[in-house]
This record gives C-alpha cells, sequence and structure tokens, in this order.
C-alpha cells in the first residue's frame, strides 16, 4: 500500500519536496538520454544567457564547488558544447564560452524541459500555471535573499 499520510499532504514544504524531486527526475531522466546532466544545463543556461565566464566566477554564479565547475566544463568541452581560452595575462584565468552546438543543444533541451514542465502541470489551468510561476518566483527569489544574507524585501 503507497498512501500517503493525510498529515503529510498539509505541510508545504513535504509537497514541494515530493514534487521537485518527482519534476528533477524526470528532467534528469530526459537529459540522461544526450549523456547530460542537471549541471551541464545549467551551466550551458548561464554562458548564454549572461556570455563567456571565467571559470571561478562560473562556480560561483551558479554556487557549484569550484572543482565540480572544472569536471561539468571538461563534459561540455569534450562534447562540443563549449570553448575554452586561457587567459593571456593570466594563465590560471579560463574563459568559458558556449559554441554554437552548445547554443542549440541548451535549446533542445529547454524544450525537453518545457514538455516534462506541460506534463507535470496538466491538472492546472493556465491561470493557475501562471499564478503556480509568480509566486514560486516570490518564494525563490526570498530564499535567494537569504542565502545571500541579505533581508528580502515583501
Amino acid at each position: 500500500m503507497n498512501e500517503t499520510p493525510p498529515s503529510l499532504l498539509e505541510l508545504t514544504p513535504y509537497l514541494l519536496s515530493k514534487t521537485g524531486k518527482a519534476a528533477r527526475n524526470r528532467v534528469a531522466e530526459r537529459l540522461a538520454e544526450r549523456d547530460l546532466r542537471l549541471w551541464h544545463m545549467a551551466v550551458l543556461a548561464a554562458l548564454v544567457d549572461f556570455g563567456p565566464h571565467v571559470q571561478r566566477e562560473l562556480a560561483s554564479r551558479l554556487a557549484i564547488d569550484r572543482s565540480d565547475v572544472v569536471k561539468v566544463v571538461d563534459d561540455l568541452a569534450v562534447a562540443g558544447l563549449v570553448d575554452r581560452a586561457r587567459d593571456a595575462d593570466d594563465r590560471r584565468r579560463v574563459t568559458v564560452t558556449p559554441t554554437p552546438a552548445g547554443r542549440s543543444v541548451l535549446a533542445e533541451i529547454q524544450s525537453d524541459t518545457r514538455n516534462v514542465q506541460e506534463d507535470l502541470l496538466a491538472p492546472l489551468t493556465e491561470d493557475e500555471r501562471t499564478q503556480l510561476e509568480d509566486m514560486l518566483r516570490r518564494v525563490y527569489a526570498h530564499i535567494s535573499h537569504e542565502a545571500d544574507g541579505q533581508r528580502p524585501s515583501r
């Protein structure tokens, strides 16, 4: 028998956790079909959205350990999705830039992720989806400010 205790269904953190885990697993499955992981998507998105980054700054922006970002960038470089270049003035600095193939793959995996989103949110109307997205962005902004040590405004 697989029945959730009603008292857990009254807890928003529980519902968010279970829903988030299901969403993450479905997106991860789609990415795995391309031999990619969520961090690969995050790095590509940051590079496409914000432009080339030094690896150290990329790690900071995405809150990834520096050694982990090196591994993710290595994977993406081997796949031809990013280019790396050493700074002529400081050989320790490596700038990462998305390749045209990386931009294309990002667009494809974002489309796959939107399909997962459509499936997950199927029970909701368009207005409910918009409300949910707005509310989640506000909660996300709140916890992001807390993580940065800032007090969010209401």
